[in-house]
């Protein structure tokens, strides 16, 4: 069929039209009515909604943030900037976009919902769901962008903000020595604290992880993401776990500061420190250590040739020749006894007497230099062992003889002195299995006098000042009461060791060695 065409004026205007009789399949419109205007074309919109967002989307991916504010309507004057922040922020190894099925929201608007991927560092992927809104802007489809396209969350004015982990992992986990964590309040943190700091960290320094967080104005922080690294791998120290749990759990409900050490004495591993002295003083701090010294004095007077069972007064009170008096504790008189006897009773008269007339001072000095006195401890957290001044008389002797005067020492160092006891031979101590170079050499007691020293500490738990304490059986050790130079209460020692577990209870301020320091050592002891 052929179409005619038809020349008319309507307002002056020319318009053509074609007249169709039939419409074939040649794919001719159909001709207008007769008498008719055809409107104007509706001119061409370019592109899709689709094919707009998959091109944004490419473009975000690869960082192309100039082709991105291309295909945005009216983009903001930082708009390249908020995405790099956003992006910093997260710091993601790698970005994926994928966008969901595309809903027409009106004629000329659309939403693509999105999926963001990202893989970020430490945490791994992570991902939630987001929307870009899309409308035609010069017969083109424009993202029509909002911060929002970039989290759901995020308002105008907005950003993220990174910041490290709250509860940051050290690069160094310290462990005991079966690789377990320390029990929950150990009284052992200090320590451990010190030690992480003197232990070289792994490459890459302390891992703290990190956390991002969404700052909107007006409105609080909100966390969005947070990475805290696992544990690293444990760095084992001597400790053992049912030793510094039952040390901790011993100082439950002392009313006054007090400590627990405990060591091998086969090797001088520290198995357990429980301090509730304030820092690290069972370590670092000296206190007059009472008749717990009387061990160092008895190993001296053994060695100049004294044996357990020698014969010795114990009277009430003993007057230096030209010199002080020295009293007993409560003015106890037991008249003849054995230096066995007289140790376990804990008679200051017999060995002030004893040291007088038995030991010079240079003797007295020499013996507390082996058990450790004035020796530095590199424990690895440091410490210190004790200390006293040479004598200058009779009377600074006598006094020293039954830890008072000059002699000053640690629990840390109390501790040493019992271990020494048990093993014969003076060990320096150690938190770490391996031992430092600067280790200080150990120091073996003759074994005469190693055996003679057992004796009396056993004695003291027989039928001395710790009967009948509730001390498990085979526990041997010495009480001690110490006057404090300051003038407050008295401190409360008790040392001792049970097997190849040596120790020293300090309690300060407590009063007696018997009452205050033997019911935690047997706290203690019975937990284990």
């Amino acid at each position: 069929m052929r179409a005619l065409l038809a020349l008319f004026t309507v307002a002056g205007a020319i318009v053509i039209t074609g007249v169709l009789g039939l419409f074939t399949s040649g794919g001719r419109a159909p001709a207008a009515a007769p008498g008719t205007a055809t409107p104007a074309a509706t001119p061409q919109v370019e592109g899709s909604p689709e094919r707009t967002a998959a091109a944004y989307l490419r473009a975000w991916e690869a960082a192309d943030y100039t082709a991105m504010r291309e295909l945005t309507d009216d983009p903001p004057a930082d708009f390249a900037a908020q995405h790099e922040s956003f992006e910093e922020a997260l710091a993601a190894r790698s970005l994926r976009l994928t966008p969901g099925r595309t809903v027409m929201t009106g004629e000329d608007t659309a939403e693509v919902p999105i999926t963001e991927s990202r893989e970020l560092p430490g945490y791994g992927p992570w991902a939630y769901p987001s929307a870009m809104r899309l409308g035609i802007r010069d017969q083109t489809w424009k993202v029509l962008w909002e911060p929002a396209v970039m989290h759901p969350d995020l308002a105008p004015g907005g950003g993220l903000r990174r910041t490290a982990a709250a509860t940051g992992v050290p690069a160094v986990r310290l462990v005991t020595q079966e690789g377990r964590d320390f029990p929950a309040d150990s009284d052992a943190e200090a320590y451990l604290a010190r030690l992480s700091t003197a232990i070289p960290e792994p490459s890459g320094g302390t891992s703290v992880g990190w956390r991002v967080e969404m700052d909107n104005p007006g409105q609080p922080a909100e966390r969005l993401v947070e990475y805290v690294p696992e544990a690293p791998k444990g760095t084992r120290t001597t400790i053992e776990w049912a030793a510094q749990a039952s040390a901790a759990r011993a100082l439950d409900g002392v009313r006054n500061p007090a400590a627990i050490v405990a060591v091998r004495p086969s090797t001088g591993e520290i198995l357990a420190v429980a301090d509730r002295l304030g820092g690290r003083k069972a370590f670092e701090q000296k206190y007059a250590p009472g008749s717990t010294f009387k061990t160092v004095t008895a190993a001296a007077l053994l060695d100049a040739g004294m044996s357990t069972e020698t014969v010795v007064d114990c009277p009430a009170a003993y007057t230096i020749p030209g010199g002080r008096s020295i009293a007993n504790y409560r003015d106890e008189a037991h008249g003849s006894v054995t230096l066995r006897e007289a140790y376990a009773l804990s008679c200051n008269t017999t060995f002030a007497r004893m040291a007088v007339e038995r030991l010079s001072p240079a003797a007295l000095m020499e013996q507390a230099r082996a058990f450790g006195f004035g020796v530095p401890l590199p424990s690895g957290v440091g410490g210190t062992c004790g200390s006293m001044r040479q004598p200058e008389n009779d009377d600074a002797l006598a006094e020293d003889s039954f830890g008072q005067g000059t002699v000053e020492a640690t629990p840390l160092c109390m501790a040493l002195v019992a271990a020494t006891v048990e093993s014969g031979q003076w060990r320096p101590p150690l938190l770490m299995p391996a031992a430092g170079a600067d280790r200080p050499g150990s120091v073996r007691l003759p074994s005469g006098v190693a055996a003679g020293l057992r004796t009396l500490m056993n004695a003291v738990t027989a039928d001395g000042t710790a009967a009948g304490a509730g001390l498990p059986d085979g526990v041997a050790g010495k009480t001690g009461t110490a006057e404090d130079w300051q003038g407050g209460a008295d401190h409360a020692w008790f040392i001792g060791y049970w097997g190849d577990l040596a120790f020293a209870v300090f309690v300060e301020h407590g009063g007696t060695g018997r009452d205050a320091a033997v019911p935690i050592a047997a706290r203690f002891l019975k937990a284990l």
